[in-house]
Parts: structure tokens; C-alpha cells; sequence
């Protein structure tokens, strides 16, 4: 397979299912190998099963994104299995959806060793193996809507993914001198798994119809529907790829028009 992708390796946390799958089957389209790191063993392998039908290389890694030990482990797993990586995708994360009064200590620690230490030291674990390989990598990170505007009952999700969109502007700053851009992707609403549950919770609190929520918000959108992963999947191809070569410190919206930035 030849394409802007052809002979690097692109790893990603969270490719197991939803956006993240679809990030690596796109970048496969793009010529990449692709290392999927996910706590899902049998997801990962079947996503990697796919991949190889693209005649690309494909390495899974089970791994607890919020533990840096296993996250730098996975990372140099696949970093030997592929012969090295060129692209870090940190995709992992979860959502909450909870008022503030009702958050408790555990719901905090929860959220915040995945969605900011999962990226924290995904950062990390790139940084080190570009800088020492003298690689100009690409470091991409799950950034959000909600990264722009804290919203009720996600207050603490959006507290995350305010973090992530900071750790990739500092983190851009401390890396340019060796080359290496970091970037966010910041989706809207977008018809994965993780938007089910989050209906399904609004409407156990709000009592409306389950999916009105999700029409609600999609219909929020000036394109007048929900996004999809192959949409926030074709950004991050972008930032994945030469042509964002002089890009680094921002986390653009692929939203439909929810917010206009």
C-alpha cells in the first residue's frame, strides 16, 4: 500500500473501539503500521486484524493508560515490535457525566489519572523515544469540545480536557527545538459507544426519551447532524501527516459548527 503515511508507525491509546479504531484504520489506509494500546485485549486484536488486511504492520498492547509504568512499557513494546514509531496518538479517555456537588473523591482520581495522566504520559513516552532517536515525531492528543466550554453535569469531564489542550500547548513549547509538533483533536458529539452511555444517563436524570439528548446536541451543530468517528478521523490524518508540518500547539474543533473559535 503506498500513501502520505508509507513507511511510519503510528501508535494509539484507546483504539480498540470508536474513535480511536477508526483513527487507525485510517492512517492504515495511509500506509502506517499501527500499534493499538488498550486495556481490551480481544478489541485491540481484532482491530489490528483489520489493519493487516491493509497489508500494513499491526502490534496490540494491553495496557492500563492512567499507570505510567505500563504506558511507557506498551510504548516500547510496540516501539521494538515495529522497528520504532513516528506518530503517538493519545486517544484514550472517559467521560462523566455528574453535577459537581454530587463528585466525589473517587470520581475525581478516576477521571483525572486517565484522561490527564493517560495523555500526560503518553506525552511523555513519545518525547523521550523521538528526542533520543533524533526523530521530528508527531505527538497527537484527545482534546474536546468541552476543552472550549465547560458545560453543566460535564463540568469535571471538561476540567480533564481544558488540561489536555494546556499539556499540548506547553508541550509544543518544550519540544519545537527537537523538531517535534503536538497537536489536539477536539470532536463534537459524535455517535461512538461512550455517547450511548452518556445518553442513557441523561435520560435517567432528565426523564426524556433515551437519544433525544443525543439528537439534541447533534442537531446543535450548524451542519444539522452528529459527528462521526471517520470525520474526527480525517482530522487527525491531517495532523498525522506532512502537510501539518508547521502546525503545532493547537487543538483544532471538528465539531459540525458547535462553537465557532
Amino acid at each position: 500500500m503506498s500513501g502520505v503515511l508509507t513507511g511510519k508507525v503510528a501508535i494509539i491509546t484507546g483504539a480498540g473501539q470508536g474513535i480511536g479504531e477508526a483513527i487507525a484504520l485510517r492512517l492504515a489506509q495511509d500506509g502506517a503500521s499501527i500499534g493499538i494500546i488498550d486495556l481490551d485485549t480481544s478489541k485491540a486484536e481484532s482491530v489490528a486484524d483489520k489493519i493487516r488486511a491493509f497489508g500494513v504492520g499491526a502490534r496490540t498492547a494491553t495496557c492500563d493508560v492512567s499507570d505510567r509504568d505500563q504506558l511507557h512499557a506498551a510504548v516500547a513494546e510496540i516501539e521494538t515490535a515495529l522497528g520504532g514509531f513516528d506518530i503517538m496518538i493519545n486517544n484514550a479517555g472517559i467521560a462523566q457525566v455528574l453535577p459537581l456537588l454530587e463528585v466525589r473523591s473517587d470520581d475525581l482520581e478516576r477521571i483525572t489519572r486517565i484522561n490527564i495522566g493517560g495523555v500526560l504520559w503518553g506525552i511523555q513516552a513519545a518525547a523521550a523515544s523521538f528526542i533520543e532517536r533524533g526523530i521530528r515525531g508527531k505527538i497527537i492528543n484527545a482534546c474536546s469540545i468541552a476543552a472550549f466550554l465547560g458545560q453543566p453535569v460535564f463540568g469535571v469531564y471538561s476540567s480533564t480536557k481544558f488540561a489536555v489542550r494546556a499539556l499540548t500547548q506547553a508541550a509544543a513549547q518544550e519540544y519545537a527545538q527537537y523538531g517535534i509538533t503536538v497537536n489536539g483533536y477536539s470532536p463534537g458529539t459524535v455517535g461512538t459507544d461512550m455517547w450511548d452511555e452518556i445518553d442513557r444517563i441523561l435520560a435517567d436524570r432528565s426523564g426524556v426519551a433515551v437519544g433525544e439528548s443525543f439528537r439534541n446536541q447533534a442537531h446543535a451543530a450548524a451542519l444539522g447532524r452528529p459527528s462521526t468517528p471517520d470525520d474526527v478521523a480525517g482530522l487527525v490524518a491531517f495532523l498525522a501527516g506532512p502537510d501539518s508540518d508547521y502546525m503545532t500547539g493547537q487543538s483544532p474543533l471538528v465539531d459540525g459548527g458547535m462553537l465557532f473559535n
